[in-house]
């Protein structure tokens, strides 16, 4: 559920990666390797150890060639483990479940769509042999994160066949960035935490012998929908004929005559 808020994440990563001015000579060489060999994820943990996570990022095959030490800087992101409900002072989930048209469905058809809000803590952090590169790089992030247009990004997510896009929220741009205590004498830690107010959607679909539209194949990525009309067959009492006599006649309800008999 939460994979591609990590996956938008990541690419708003590269966005800030390719804003990056280089300022010293150490930053030369960083913006110029492939974002790959310049910033990575640590494997599903907090940096609550900064200093294995940089041993594991040594000790990795970037090259799938014989171990050479990657160089530094380097940017590590994690993403924790926790998960917290988006406080009701800032927005509400949409927990009542809501029928809905998912747009430029070519088939038109009608799903229920509950929303999740979560926040989602993660951590950016510099690692450099030199006190200006780290400055450089965290103090270029809290920029990028200022920015107008960076204090969101979006998330994708597709169900039938469809791709949605759902707004992700940076939490408080003016986050300091906090030094890591290290026993290495020539290397530089700085730590900046994130808080990210995602809006997570949940597509249902009729399951197999349920009623659908017939559009798709229910079970599957293309699922049919909710049945959008229903006939209804409605007796109407009408006085005409001769002698005063009832004239019973059946009609139909749809949505081509606007329920009109």
């Amino acid at each position: 559920m939460l994979q591609p808020v990590k996956i938008a994440l990541g690419q708003f990563m590269g966005r800030y990666f390719a804003s990056i001015v280089p300022t010293t000579k150490p930053l030369e060489g960083f913006v110029a390797r492939p974002l790959a060999k310049a910033i990575a994820w640590a494997p599903a943990r907090m940096i609550d150890a900064a200093e294995e996570m940089l041993s594991l990022w040594l000790r990795s095959d970037l090259e799938n060639a014989p171990t050479t030490p990657p160089e530094l800087p380097a940017i590590i992101v994690a993403v924790a483990k926790d998960y917290t409900p988006t406080g009701r002072d800032y927005t509400r989930q949409v927990a009542d479940r809501q029928m809905v048209m998912i747009p430029d469905d070519p088939k038109e058809r009608l799903f229920g769509l509950r929303a999740v809000a979560g926040d989602v803590r993660a951590q950016v952090v510099v690692f450099a042999t030199d006190e200006p590169s780290a400055h450089s790089l965290a103090a270029q992030f809290l920029l990028f994160l200022d920015e107008t247009e960076n204090r969101r990004f979006e998330a994708s997510y597709r169900f039938a066949g469809l791709d949605t896009a759902w707004p992700v929220q940076v939490e408080s741009p003016d986050m300091p960035a906090m030094s890591i205590a290290t026993d290495a004498k020539n290397l530089t830690i700085l730590a900046i935490d994130l808080t990210l107010r995602a809006e997570i959607p949940l597509f249902d679909a009729p399951k197999a012998g349920e009623p659908n539209d017939g559009k798709g194949e229910p079970g599957t990525d293309d699922p049919a929908g909710y049945p959008l009309v229903q006939t209804v067959h409605v007796e109407s009492a009408e006085a005409g004929g001769k002698g005063g006599k009832a004239e019973i006649r059946p009609y139909e309800v749809s949505a081509d005559d606007g329920g009109a008999p």
